[in-house]
């Protein structure tokens, strides 16, 4: 159970890394874009839903955590991206 275990805080640090990497890709698109409006795009979201659930079916990933998981993960993304939006827009009313 230990090497498990063990192997399971080593990709949950794989993880993080990833999701770190992830978000600045978020950061970024909050400074180009230009409207609070196009921060959710419900299009992109079913975009990239359709391929996490194509790339968990091919990987063997059970799309009861898969689908869940993203959903979550793309709904704290773009409430960090309103986030990012608003202190950009903050900033610039300055």
């Amino acid at each position: 159970m230990t090497e498990l275990r063990a192997e399971i805080d080593r990709l949950d640090l794989a993880l993080v890394a990833l999701l770190a990497e992830r978000q600045t890709y978020i950061e970024r698109a909050a400074e180009i874009k230009t409207s609070r409006a196009v921060v959710h795009d419900q299009a992109r979201i079913d975009d990239v839903i359709g391929k996490v659930v194509a790339a968990a079916k091919t990987a063997g990933l059970s799309l009861a955590i898969a689908e869940p998981v993203w959903r979550t993960l793309i709904d704290r993304c773009i409430a960090h991206e309103f986030e990012m939006f608003d202190r950009k827009v903050q900033a610039a009313a300055r």
